[in-house]
């Protein structure tokens, strides 16, 4: 089958599992609003707003425990109204410009009938990061055995660098691939008849980060060569601008 449900792939998650990584100690939380809650160009929230939070702790070690959660909005043929993960991981330094974060995450979608307990699923992540005079680059990897609940493989490639354009603030340029393993499972563009046309697609970002007071504030471009299919004709995967604005918390 070719599913038209959202694509989640963590693009507002990893913020969370950054901060708990580098924290390394002590419990925190963030909360963030978001005008759209986008997932590699796609969003999650019906091209509405979204309320987000997290609630991290990180070990002396580098390990990490966390949870995170946000409403959801996949259109009216779904009810699903809340999607709740959980990861655990690993972050270590290498050498002095070298990181690596591991982990696993699981995610669940909740609502008022069992349609978002159909979409729970696993993931494991790889991400590295590399630090110089330039800013940091990032190449990151995501990968599920079953993914949305579908017994079919899917994986994400991104890479990234943030560069440091004045004291306070910053500029992120990202790009990332989204593939199935099965397009006649899940399939990224369709035709009229719900026929697979790609199992694939790009989506690029660009944004400015800054900090004021204790708040983190982000304004970004981003957009997809997704033309075809149900993210399309909704306008899900479209251009635009998001802004989001959110404030850590320590314990």
């Amino acid at each position: 089958m070719v599913s038209v449900k959202k694509a989640f792939g963590k693009t507002a998650i990893a913020l969370a599992l950054s901060a708990a990584a580098s924290a390394h100690a002590d419990l925190s939380s963030t909360v963030t609003v978001v005008s759209d809650y986008m997932f590699n160009g796609v969003s999650q929230t019906d091209n509405g707003p979204a309320l987000q939070a997290s609630l991290d702790y990180g070990f002396d070690s580098g390990a990490y425990i966390g949870t995170w959660a946000s409403n959801v909005d996949f259109g009216d043929a779904d009810d699903t109204s809340l999607e709740w993960d959980y990861y655990a991981g690993y972050y270590t330094e290498l050498t002095d410009s070298v990181s690596l974060d591991t982990g696993l995450a699981y995610y669940t979608y909740h609502g008022d009938s069992d349609v978002g307990n159909d979409l729970d699923y696993a993931e494991a992540y790889a991400k590295f990061g590399f630090a110089s005079g330039l800013g940091t680059t990032e190449a990151n990897f995501w990968y599920s055995w079953d993914y949305f609940g579908l017994a079919v493989g899917h994986y994400i490639v991104q890479v990234a660098h943030t560069f440091e354009i004045a004291e306070g603030h910053n500029l992120y340029i990202g790009f990332d691939q989204s593939t199935s393993e099965d397009e006649d499972k899940w399939a990224w563009e369709t035709d009229a008849e719900g026929n697979p046309l790609d199992d694939s697609y790009a989506h690029y970002k660009i944004a400015y980060q800054t900090s004021y007071k204790g708040f983190d504030f982000e304004l970004s471009y981003e957009d997809t060569d997704i033309e075809d299919g149900f993210y399309a004709d909704e306008d899900l995967a479209d251009g635009r601008f998001v802004a989001g604005v959110s404030r850590t918390f320590g314990f």
